[in-house]
């Protein structure tokens, strides 16, 4: 029993102590904000990497996901033969999921998957390296020259991404009730046009600010404490992407409790 307790306490710690630390690389990260523009060059690097690199693979994820969707609501409606009933709400309720679950959650994911582990494998190479140490020898801020844009570029880009995926996902949608169901397009927008709500988009893209933000640090977080070379390297991007994709979960689910 004292055993089982132990290993609970050190959990705990060490879960509140990484963080703490990612918590502490985030405040450095925003108090070097002002110097955003005196570094837009690699800021647009990231930016490019994150956004048009990965729009693409979003695109196609949206666009399935929004298929998924129609296809999901549309049999469950006439399973229980209610089409008729439901046919003017159909398109409202469809752009309500994608708007604020379907399409933040799935592009973060995509963006963790792609991108996340790449930022950790990438400042992880440099730590085992020692290039870090270089860094520092060099005077030069390393949260400032290797944080502050990856941080930025999330912030700014997986909410575009967002805008794209919501927009992919909505054709998408149509596009399958149209073909499988013989659905008048006129009668889905009209349901879109009817119930749209601008807080709900607005809460979709803080969901992905938020997991863009969750996903620079905790990726440059498990960089920076990389050990052990080519091998940690692997256990670090995998880390990565495991606590991302496990945040994004629990900050979606808190997000749906709250608002």
């Amino acid at each position: 029993m004292r055993r089982f307790l132990a290993t609970i306490g050190f959990a705990v710690l060490g879960f509140l102590r990484e963080l703490g630390a990612m918590v502490q690389l985030l405040v450095v990260t925003f108090r070097s904000l002002p110097f955003v523009w005196a570094d837009r060059q690699m800021v647009l690097k990231q930016m490019l990497i994150i956004g048009n690199n990965s729009l693409p693979l979003v695109l196609l994820i949206g666009g399935f996901t929004g298929a998924i969707a129609a296809l999901q609501a549309t049999n469950l409606f006439a399973k229980f033969h209610l089409m008729g009933l439901a046919r003017p709400y159909i398109g409202g309720s469809i752009a309500t999921v994608v708007f604020t679950e379907l399409a933040p959650v799935l592009t973060a994911l995509v963006i963790a998957g792609r991108v996340g582990g790449a930022m950790a494998a990438e400042i992880g190479t440099m730590a085992v390296s020692e290039q870090l140490d270089a860094l520092e020898m060099m005077a030069i801020d390393k949260y400032r020259f290797l944080v502050l844009p990856r941080v930025f570029a999330a912030l700014t880009m997986i909410p575009l991404l967002t805008v794209f995926s919501n927009v992919v996902a909505l054709l998408g949608a149509v596009t399958l009730i149209i073909l499988k169901f013989q659905f008048p397009a006129p009668v889905f927008w009209s349901s879109v046009q009817r119930f749209f709500s601008e807080a709900e988009v607005i809460l979709g893209l803080a969901k992905a600010a938020v997991f863009g933000l969750l996903t620079a640090v905790v990726a440059c977080r498990m960089g920076f404490t990389t050990v052990g070379g080519a091998e940690g390297v692997g256990r670090s991007t995998v880390r990565a992407f495991t606590i991302i994709a496990s945040g994004i979960l629990i900050f979606d689910a808190l997000f749906g409790y709250v608002f």
